[in-house]
């Protein structure tokens, strides 16, 4: 019978060897529940070619500084501002158009007369 003793395994893990069950997940920032900072959204905004309303469209950019609670001022604003620019094309006096001549009223026209010989 042998008497060896078998000599004690290197008890610490060879790099290049596999090691048992999962890898170890990689170390989690700290969590954090606070609210985000402000950050840009990052949206283009297309100039219309109004001079009025490209200001109003420009005015958005202001949200992209402010915490969320300060986005809903930016927005009636720039809301209040485009529907006053809308209405304005409405009340502002265009072209006529085109009507036919109905002379004076109570006093028909020339072309409504038909002359008779």
């Amino acid at each position: 019978m042998n008497d060896a003793v078998p000599q004690a395994a290197d008890t610490e893990p060879d790099a290049g060897a596999p090691q048992d069950g999962p890898p170890e997940p990689a170390p989690q920032p700290p969590y954090d529940d606070g609210p985000a900072g402000p950050a840009p959204l990052g949206v283009p905004r297309t100039p219309t070619g109004n001079a009025e309303v490209d200001a109003h469209v420009e005015r958005l950019a202001d949200a992209d500084h402010l915490t969320t609670d300060g986005h809903l001022e930016v927005y009636e604003d720039v809301h209040r501002g485009l529907r006053d620019a809308l209405t304005a094309l409405d009340a502002r006096p265009g072209p006529s158009p085109a009507a036919p001549h109905r002379g004076t009223p109570g006093h028909p026209s020339q072309s409504a007369h038909v002359h008779r010989s």
